[in-house]
């Protein structure tokens, strides 16, 4: 569901699939071959929400942004089931775990892992190409090659997926 709130209007590529389960509201732009899953919330009711060419926005996920403040998303990030999200920058090919927590104001590098139940402090910024995990979030190691072997992969898939969904479309049976 695409709403519109106090003349602040989603802009959505049309090589971008959202879920007609999912709520994209306000100051939203997604770029072309992102995927948005059912039950997640991209909420801008009184902020900006910016997401890079193929992203995954997996299923539950909630993005929100402080008020008058804008949430930049890079490329091919992907965000893990019930994921809630307050950034200020999260930067391309970052992974945030299903479960984590990224509050308000905080800043992802780019290749980063947030492990599965992370809580990234509000304001807290996180390096590039580490994996944190824990409450709050700490540094357990650098990403290795198979890191991003694996990620790389993981992304191309859901890349791929929207281009599926796109052609073939989503048929309700029942």
């Amino acid at each position: 569901m695409i709403y519109t709130f106090d003349g602040k209007e989603p802009h959505i590529s049309k090589k971008a699939y959202v879920s007609d389960q999912a709520i994209v509201l306000g100051d939203v732009k997604i770029e072309d071959d992102c995927y948005v899953g059912p039950g997640a919330i991209l909420r801008a009711d009184y902020g900006r929400i910016e997401i890079g060419v193929g992203t995954a926005v997996e299923e539950g996920v909630i993005i929100h942004v402080f008020p008058e403040s804008t949430c930049r998303i890079g490329e091919r990030v992907t965000f893990g089931h019930g994921a809630i999200i307050h950034a200020s920058y999260i930067g391309n090919f970052a992974v945030i775990g299903m479960g984590a927590v990224v509050s308000i104001d905080t800043q992802i590098g780019e290749r980063t892992i947030v492990a599965e139940g992370t809580v990234v402090r509000m304001k807290q910024t996180i390096q590039p190409a580490v994996v944190v995990a824990g409450n709050p979030a700490r540094v357990v190691r650098k990403v290795t090659p198979e890191d991003e072997e694996r990620w790389r992969d993981g992304k191309q898939h859901y890349v791929d997926l929207v281009k599926k969904y796109l052609k073939l479309g989503v048929q309700r049976i029942g």
